[in-house]
């Protein structure tokens, strides 16, 4: 069942500790393959993800029963800063999670855990939830095998509270998108919420099938290069130019298995690239990914410290483009089918002409989580998507 080491599987049931009925429970198989009994009438949740959960909670119509999350991101407000020659910045601000955007609510609750933090069980215990959903992957509880994160889970277990356990796209040994929809199900079936949550993992499918049908016939000769570039600030302290993401990655496996362009990057993970890896890979398009803040194409063009990356074919073409705001980006979610759009564009954007991403992306919005027009463009803002609209993509 578990396809790698990334995340720990284990095996035993796990039981509400109550003398209530069973006709007040219902069954839930969680990612680990775990049979987890839930209330049937759930009224308190704690979250422990970065913005999955919560997310998947609002389009599901349930997310006013958080009462406690585990992310550090999903309150925060968000800015990016680079320099030019001149001696001036670029500044941005109004990054937020689409969650803080979508129920300004949930950035509110306590946190139980946040990254480089333990849990606090008393936290947790004041809470007292009905259903703790704790996502493997999210920064608060890395993709790894720890003995940590297994002690967690049986020390929320062991003071009562049931726990859901889902599996990033980060925890198999090949990271694919189409796990998400799993995610999705399994929260479906804990919210008895089993319809909704098959119409939200059909769509972002059949967003994702829309790329892999437009670009499953193009000839190996043809392909464009692309690399995933993540201008990490602390890679570039360390002296790297900033990280690459390579094939056993899920922006790798977008790259090569959706959008069937070449992965510049051959290494298996994201690893560090110096200047002079990054200019022999040349790659026709870069975009670029959230890595310890949100990078623009401007950043790369035009910033003082990548002055020596200006010869690059992507650059002097104008083939940089950003992926969506994912703040705290360890793990994909709802929105990854933006991800797999804009690299698709940018590789072949003779194939997708017919698309405008400004309003694409709004019917996205608006399709996954059933909101308005002026909610739709507040959460483009948000991802700082608007870049698409003010340039004609």
């Amino acid at each position: 069942m578990l396809l790698s080491t990334g995340c720990i599987g284990l095996t035993s049931e796990s039981e509400a500790d109550t003398k209530a009925p069973a006709e007040e429970f219902r069954t839930v198989v969680d990612s680990r393959g775990v049979s987890v009994q839930v209330p049937a009438k759930i009224e308190r949740v704690v979250t422990v993800s970065d913005a999955l959960v919560e997310g998947t909670m609002f389009a599901l119509g349930v997310e006013d029963k958080i009462v406690g999350i585990g992310s550090s991101c999903i309150p925060m407000d968000f800015e990016y800063s680079y320099p030019l020659d001149d001696g001036s910045f670029v500044n941005g601000t109004g990054g937020r999670d689409v969650v803080k955007v979508l129920a300004p609510r949930v950035a509110e609750q306590p946190a139980v855990i946040k990254s480089g933090t333990a849990m606090n069980y008393e936290t947790l215990a004041t809470l007292d939830p009905d259903v703790v959903i704790l996502r493997i992957g999210c920064c608060a509880i890395q993709n790894k095998v720890d003995e940590n994160t297994i002690q967690t889970i049986e020390t929320i277990e062991s003071l009562g509270f049931p726990v859901v356990v889902l599996y990033s796209p980060n925890c198999y040994e090949q990271p694919k998108p189409a796990t998400i929809s799993e995610e999705i199900e399994i929260l479906g079936r804990v919210f008895d919420k089993e319809e909704d949550a098959k119409r939200i993992g059909s769509y972002l499918e059949s967003q994702v099938a829309l790329v892999e049908e437009r670009t499953r016939d193009i000839p190996e000769s043809e392909k464009s290069t692309v690399m995933s570039f993540g201008l990490s600030p602390i890679e570039r302290k360390n002296g790297a130019a900033g990280n690459a993401h390579g094939l056993k990655t899920t922006e790798g496996y977008i790259i090569e298995n959706i959008a069937h362009a070449k992965n510049a990057f051959r290494g298996d993970g994201r690893m560090p690239v110096s200047t002079e890896q990054v200019l022999a890979m040349d790659s026709d398009v870069i975009v670029l990914c959230t890595s310890r803040g949100y990078h623009t194409p401007g950043e790369l063009y035009d910033a003082t410290y990548y002055a020596p990356l200006r010869e690059l074919s992507a650059v002097r073409n104008r083939r940089v483009y950003s992926l969506p705001w994912s703040p705290c980006n360890c793990a994909m979610r709802l929105e990854h089918p933006i991800d797999v759009m804009v690299i698709a564009k940018a590789a072949y954007p003779e194939r997708f002409a017919d698309i405008d991403l400004g309003e694409w992306l709004l019917d996205f919005y608006k399709n996954v989580y059933g909101v308005d027009e002026d909610t739709a463009k507040a959460l483009r803002s948000a991802q700082w998507m608007d870049w698409c609209v003010e340039s004609g993509e």
